[in-house]
């Protein structure tokens, strides 16, 4: 395997320069400092606790979260288990993301040679396939033969690809004999999606068998956020225990509503009644720790991604006053698929601004197999604290991280930046190890 991790994270951090970082416009006095001096003076604990849990639930091949930081509280807000986006991570940290790829390959298939990737069949958005490029030459500085195989239909013939970077990429067509997938004389030995199956499983991939990764019952055919969120809780109350914290500091509230139909207006008295509980237990807890802000919700789709199918809400009313193009914006999410079931999160502020405009902005924190390998901040010029960053108009800041999020530095302050991106860190990988326990319970469920 070559050089340690450590050996690689201490190169890293020797090849750094004083890189501008987003900064909190909140008091550094608050709950969030106690949270970051408890990781800070527990280390030890923390990090036998998650060798721990990893034995029992093999995390993710990869996984993405976006967090946001109220200044009086940290939390995940989404977890995705097919990240995109890995153009947009610090070029320094690629040693230990190839590390990191190694090891997880190793787990799932020590013998393997051949990868291919399957990605999202849209191929106009240049920046979902320049994080596909990005993602191909990190598997071949592992060591693998990387082909990527394309699930559109009228793919028939290999397609290349020029991208503003100056990559190519070659779209190839899946070919299928028997139980295994193809690219003509090309056999791989694992099979990474890097798709996420909102349009449901292809029939190609039915009964495949080389290994695939992640599996496919965590697709959003068959995912639900509120089913993550719920495993999440779970993790982050046996976490506080451990660390002798209010739960609720690093755990957004949440409800679910289903059976509703943004179109017809039907479902909507019950998911007033969800907005206007949660709300009400919000605004105990800010009460409780003295936040002068009012409270608000997002209500989204409980299946999907890249921002869409997501409203704010403040109060319960706003549910009844939504106007015809509120109502059909919310009633379908990727791929355009109907939305009857949504999850009600506790919105949680960002204040954290970067660059002399003070543009909003939250942190992205990446992992691969269970080791943190960079991130970035999701940056949105137009969109305030309390609102959704992942949308149009949105860019990112891919060398705000100065440090790898993993090395804490205990001779400064809890909020000194590496220690604040130590409890990034540590905040994902508790979203990431909910993601590996839902991942357990959806495969146990699909093979039954």
């Amino acid at each position: 395997m070559g050089r340690s991790v450590t050996a690689v994270l201490t190169e890293i951090m020797n090849q750094q320069q004083s890189i501008p970082v987003p900064h909190l416009t909140t008091a550094l006095t608050g709950p969030l400092r106690e949270i970051e001096s408890h990781l800070l003076d527990r280390q030890p604990q923390i990090e036998s606790w998650f060798r721990s849990e990893w034995k029992k639930s093999a995390a993710p091949f990869y996984t993405s979260v976006d967090l946001r930081n109220a200044g009086f509280k940290l939390a995940p807000v989404d977890t995705n288990l097919f990240p995109a986006g890995f153009n947009n991570l610090n070029p320094a940290f690629f040693p230990l993301s190839v590390q990191a790829i190694q090891s997880a390959v190793e787990q799932i298939c020590p013998t393997a040679c051949n990868i291919l990737i399957i990605p999202e069949s849209h191929t106009r958005n240049t920046f979902y396939l320049e994080s596909l490029a990005t993602l191909r030459k990190l598997l071949q500085h592992a060591g693998f033969v990387v082909r990527i195989g394309s699930l559109r239909e009228e793919l028939q013939t290999p397609e290349t690809i020029s991208l503003p970077s100056g990559e190519e990429i070659l779209l190839e067509p899946i070919r299928r004999s028997d139980n295994t997938l193809r690219l003509d004389e090309f056999i791989p030995c694992v099979i990474l999606m890097n798709n996420d199956l909102s349009d449901g499983i292809p029939q190609i991939l039915d009964n495949i068998e080389q290994s695939i990764i992640p599996p496919l019952a965590l697709g959003w055919s068959h995912r639900k956020k509120s089913g993550h969120f719920h495993h999440y809780s779970q993790v982050a109350a046996e976490f506080s225990t451990l660390l002798e914290i209010d739960p609720w500091l690093i755990d957004p509230l949440f409800e679910r509503c289903g059976e509703i139909n943004f179109k017809n207006r039907e479902g909507e008295e019950c998911l007033a009644a969800h907005v206007d509980h949660l709300l009400g237990e919000i605004r105990k807890k800010y009460e409780q720790y003295g936040v002068d802000h009012p409270p608000f919700v997002l209500v989204k789709a409980d299946s999907g991604t890249y921002g869409m199918g997501i409203m704010t809400i403040h109060d319960a009313s706003e549910i009844h006053e939504l106007n015809r193009k509120q109502r059909n914006k919310m009633a379908r999410s990727k791929g355009g698929q109907a939305v009857s079931d949504v999850i009600i999160q506790e919105g949680v502020y960002t204040f954290e601004t970067i660059g002399k405009d003070q543009a909003v902005a939250e942190p992205v924190v990446y992992m691969m197999n269970h080791h943190v390998i960079g991130g970035f901040y999701r940056v949105h010029t137009s969109r305030g604290y309390n609102e959704n960053l992942n949308a149009p108009g949105m860019h990112f800041e891919p060398l705000s991280f100065a440090n790898p999020l993993n090395l804490p530095d205990r001779t400064r302050e809890p909020d000194a930046e590496p220690n604040r991106f130590y409890a990034y860190g540590v905040i994902a990988r508790l979203a990431m190890l909910a993601a590996a326990r839902e991942g357990s319970d959806a495969v146990t469920e699909i093979a039954q």
